[in-house]
């Protein structure tokens, strides 16, 4: 009988070193789970980041992370990226920044980096293949593994999209008010995305972004005038870019054939590339 009681007894002992074996391993992988504070000064880095679950840890953004369209309620508006202080970043004590290679100054970069807080410089190309390889970085860089349903996305939104004969000249058309109004030349996002959605651009014989002209128009005479929402809404509407001198000489003008669409959408080459092809595809197939 003692032999029986001294062998329970062990066998009790065991289990409970067993369990308290469990509960500190438990304990061990629960202090090793690490949660982020991030700032993303990228609106494209914004919406992978949303898209990969960490929308709640994101404590602060720049004024072209625009989606999710809540992202704003739940994180700081931070600006334009240009004009960033270090003062403003250290406010909101995050421990990883995202932001594209282009955008932040020199200056800037250095004093984050001698903060000691993370940067993570994304790189940002213009195109599918760049799209899925910085959303393959951003993933990466918080350690997930699941992510590769974003491009796979991206690919099967494309194959959606419709040739369109003969390809239509877009002109794009960046307004802030008549006082402000600038047109895409090549080596653009909005180049980008005209060409991927089936259409061609109207400007060639300069790169980036010029001034509108009236003799600028008339000679790129396009067939559709493209516009940020918000540009044409600065304008009045389509009626009020018709009263811009030139615009009602031009094909797309007598045609009214005056399109827009959400400006991180159209050129912000995140997420939802795919989606944004597909609408302006069907925008410059309607006539």
């Amino acid at each position: 009988m003692k032999n029986i009681f001294t062998l329970a007894l062990a066998t009790v002992l065991f289990i409970s070193c067993q369990d308290k074996t469990k509960k500190e391993e438990v304990t061990e992988i629960t202090q090793e789970v690490k949660t982020e504070k991030i700032i993303s000064l990228n609106g494209a880095v914004t919406e992978i980041l949303a898209a990969l679950g960490e929308s709640s840890n994101i404590v602060g953004v720049d004024v072209t992370s625009t989606y999710p369209e809540d992202i704003k309620t739940k994180a700081k508006d931070l600006g334009h990226v240009r004009s960033l202080s270090l003062e403003s970043i250290i406010a909101l004590q995050p421990t990883l920044i995202f932001a594209s290679d282009k955008d932040l100054n020199d200056d800037l970069k250095a004093k984050i980096t001698a903060s000691g807080i993370q940067l993570e410089l994304v790189k940002q190309e213009y195109s599918e293949k760049g799209t899925e390889q910085m959303i393959e970085q951003v993933a990466k860089k918080l350690g997930k593994t699941d992510y590769k349903h974003l491009s796979e996305k991206i690919k099967s939104d494309l194959a959606q999209l419709k040739p369109i004969e003969p390809k239509p000249t877009v002109l794009f058309i960046y307004a802030r008010g008549a006082g402000t109004l600038m047109v895409a030349g090549t080596d653009t996002p909005v180049e980008k995305m005209i060409a991927l959605a089936g259409g061609q651009n109207a400007v060639t014989e300069f790169s980036d972004y010029k001034p509108l002209t009236p003799e600028s128009l008339i000679k790129g005479n396009p067939d559709v005038i493209l516009l940020f929402t918000t540009g044409l809404q600065s304008l009045n509407g389509v009626d009020g870019l018709l009263k811009v001198d030139g615009i009602s000489a031009t094909k797309a003008g007598k045609n009214k054939r005056i399109i827009a669409m959400d400006g991180e959408l159209l050129s912000g080459f995140g997420p939802r590339l795919g989606q944004a092809a597909i609408e302006l595809n069907q925008l410059l197939t309607n006539k």
